[in-house]
């Protein structure tokens, strides 16, 4: 994987995070935070999938990655949605 393919499956999954956050209606942090949601989202939306034997509906490619795109969202929204409701408003 060259620099190029791991900057764009970064992007990828900071915007995957992002919509996760804005679909679930908590939003904490920044890009950063984004991003790690979008990593962590395709991991348990996969999980799900695999799961439920649900196919891959969109998935992007960069060199022999594949990210799965629609999954990070599902997965994301669930993540953050679950710290939305075991964190206390102030």
């Amino acid at each position: 994987m060259s620099f190029i393919e791991f900057i764009f499956l970064v992007i990828i999954a900071g915007i995957c995070g992002s919509i996760g956050q804005a679909i679930s209606g908590f939003s904490r942090g920044g890009c950063f935070l984004s991003i790690v949601i979008g990593f962590i989202g395709a991991v348990i939306g996969m999980a799900v999938a695999d799961f439920l034997n649900l196919p891959e509906f969109f998935e992007f490619r960069a060199g022999d990655v594949t990210f799965p795109v629609i999954w990070s969202i599902i997965g994301s929204a669930l993540f953050v949605a679950l710290v939305g409701l075991l964190t206390r408003r102030r």
